[in-house]
């Protein structure tokens, strides 16, 4: 039988992606909602519980919404929002997390698709952390960079459209306050006790990103080599995520590479001297950072 999909906020910067990357599919049926009903919640809750699997695309409240909408628990659930990535009833959607997560997500009714700048962030520490490398407790800085697609619909109408945005810009650093709504995730799954301090940049390009750890090796006593050798292990044979050796590391880290894919590239950069080290990720934030890793979990969930 031929799973249904609904996709609750197809109109949104997500929804449109998962939407292009299913249209050609025939194993599977995707329903939509009438546009004007949208925001209706009986128009709504009638797909929610018809799907096999709704994938929410959608702000945190609308998402909590959603789910006590979904009084069919045959019906599942994949949300992309923030709102239940933390959340002890619900399985995070990040496959490539450890041997185990894979299954997890299989057999889960409700999974929380992970956010863009921690996919690359937990990417490169959990590996790290579970092997003792870097301590749950180290204090580290995280530096990620996005196209501007990474702040939804609005921000993007601002940069193609002209439309009025605070942070229409060619490059803008913000969450300055330094409480981005991706730490509470990275600090779980990225296998930490102490809450990083995370810088967040805005581009004037539409989509692709960079995601940098900066890390003195002195402190941790361990070598670049060693970081690079332990990634290399924890990923090996993954479909979605490549570990570069160091001597193939592009000089230049371009954000847009690898866009229109779900691929994700992580890389171990080292001073001369051996005494400092940058870990990057590179990724697509719609590709493995939003639309891309909801298709995998959909996959994933439904045996496609």
């Amino acid at each position: 039988m031929t799973p249904k999909i609904f996709i609750d906020g197809e109109a949104g910067t997500t929804g449109l992606q998962i939407r292009a990357r299913l249209q050609n599919r025939d194993d599977l049926e995707v329903l939509s909602i009438d546009p004007a009903r949208r925001k209706d919640a009986g128009a709504r809750a009638e797909l929610l519980n018809a799907a096999d699997l709704s994938i929410l695309c959608l702000h945190d409240d609308a998402a909590r919404v959603a789910l006590q909408l979904t009084t069919n628990q045959n019906a599942r659930l994949l949300d992309a929002s923030t709102a239940h990535r933390t959340d002890d009833n619900w399985v995070f959607g990040f496959p490539e997390l450890n041997a185990e997560q894979p299954e997890r997500i299989r057999t889960a009714r409700l999974v929380s698709n992970p956010g863009c700048y921690s996919t690359g962030a937990i990417a490169l520490l959990a590996p790290l952390t579970a092997a003792g490398l870097i301590p749950a407790d180290f204090p580290l800085h995280i530096q990620g960079y996005s196209g501007y697609s990474g702040g939804g619909r609005a921000l993007v109408d601002a940069h193609e459209k002209g439309e009025d945005h605070a942070m229409r810009g060619d490059f803008i650093g913000y969450g300055l306050t330094l409480d981005h709504k991706h730490l509470p995730e990275i600090v779980r799954y990225g296998g930490l006790s102490r809450t990083p301090i995370f810088t967040p940049h805005v581009g004037g390009w539409a989509q692709g990103m960079t995601v940098n750890i900066p890390l003195h090796l002195g402190e941790l006593e361990i070598t670049a080599d060693g970081l690079r050798n332990a990634l290399a292990d924890h990923y090996a044979g993954q479909k979605y995520v490549r570990v570069f050796p160091v001597a193939e590391n592009p000089a230049i880290l371009d954000p847009q590479t690898l866009n229109g894919t779900n691929d994700l590239e992580l890389f171990v950069y080292a001073s001369a001297d051996g005494g400092r080290a940058v870990l990057a990720a590179r990724l697509d934030n719609l590709g493995k950072g939003a639309s891309g890793a909801a298709v995998q979990n959909m996959e994933l969930m439904l045996g496609l």
